[in-house]
């Protein structure tokens, strides 16, 4: 499996911008007051296609690289993030009261998001910020 790790990662990177960019487009969406469009059937079958294959190729390189979450630090902050990311997410697009609730949470995920890219282009805990405490 070594031999396919650069197509496991392209795959991988690949799924996480498709990821954040549809979770984009739903969230705008939800705020235009189109949340039927954002929610609809087909939609979030993308959505849960486009995850399962991020989460297929994290687990893939995971195993070819023998890095885990809770015994290497980045990763560990990296799933917990992916947590948070999730929950505000499901804020965002469905489980907001008010548009204001889904607006806060809708721009909490989206810094989640970017957090959680800088901390796996670092592999360090404090992601976009690893060179302030290197």
């Amino acid at each position: 499996m070594a031999e396919f790790y650069l197509q496991i990662r392209w795959v991988h990177v690949a799924a996480v911008f498709a990821s954040g960019a549809l979770f984009l487009l739903r969230g705008l969406l939800v705020l235009a007051g189109r949340k039927q469009w954002a929610l609809a059937v087909p939609v979030r079958y993308l959505s849960y296609t486009i995850d399962t294959i991020l989460l297929t190729a994290a687990l893939m390189l995971m195993t070819l690289l023998h890095q885990y979450p809770f015994v290497h630090g980045w990763l560990t902050v990296k799933v917990l993030a992916l947590v948070a990311y999730i929950l505000l997410g499901s804020i965002a697009l469905r489980r907001g009261k008010s548009a204001r609730t889904r607006r806060l949470a809708f721009g909490a995920a989206l810094l989640v998001y970017l957090f959680i890219l800088g901390v796996a282009r670092a592999h360090h805990p404090a992601g976009w910020l690893s060179t302030v405490f290197a």
